[in-house]
């Protein structure tokens, strides 16, 4: 994982994401993910979404080639009131946003600090670098964990596959 830098709410979020979703909120106070996913204002900023973070996956740094989805990094469980705010999303692999469901073991890309992550070249595994507070390692421990940084055997292919292309100069330093 990279820092993320937070990115400027669309123009129109306010009209099409945060006003209907709180009017929403106002009717029903206490509320199940299942009225959530009825009342989903927040896949209307997807195309945004991607556009602002240039199709980047928040949590694996990797180019996502579908649409990929709206990631509440606060979870709908633990924080309803953050359910339309633009500052709550973050753009995710669906399968990365299904892996982290209702955690608040994430770490937030968005406080990332560079080196708190490292990649193994023997593995290709996601592992905590040197040094690091026991606070910090602990937290990097678990995001690797519940996002099943390592676990997952796709994602571990794919970092391999980008520094295999890399290496054969099909991808440049820049694009990485």
């Amino acid at each position: 994982m990279i820092p993320v830098t937070p990115k400027p709410e669309p123009a129109d979020f306010e009209a099409t994401v945060r006003a209907p979703g709180r009017a929403f909120l106002k009717k029903f106070p206490s509320l199940s993910s299942q009225q959530f996913r009825k009342h989903n204002y927040w896949k209307k900023c997807l195309p945004d979404l991607r556009h602002a973070y240039g199709k980047i996956c928040a949590y694996s740094a990797c180019w996502v080639q579908t649409e990929g989805t709206v990631d509440h990094f606060w979870p709908l469980s633990a924080k309803p009131a953050l359910a339309y705010e633009w500052s709550n999303y973050r753009l995710a692999f669906s399968k990365l946003n299904s892996y982290k469901g209702d955690s608040t073991d994430v770490l937030d890309p968005f406080h990332i600090q560079p080196g708190w992550f490292v990649l193994n070249f023997n593995n290709f595994f996601v592992e905590p670098n040197v040094g690091l507070s026991q606070n910090v390692l602990t937290a990097v421990e678990k995001t690797v964990e519940v996002l099943r940084l390592n676990a997952d055997d796709r994602l571990v292919e794919l970092r391999f596959e980008i520094v295999k292309d890399y290496a054969q100069e099909n991808l440049t330093l820049a694009y990485l």
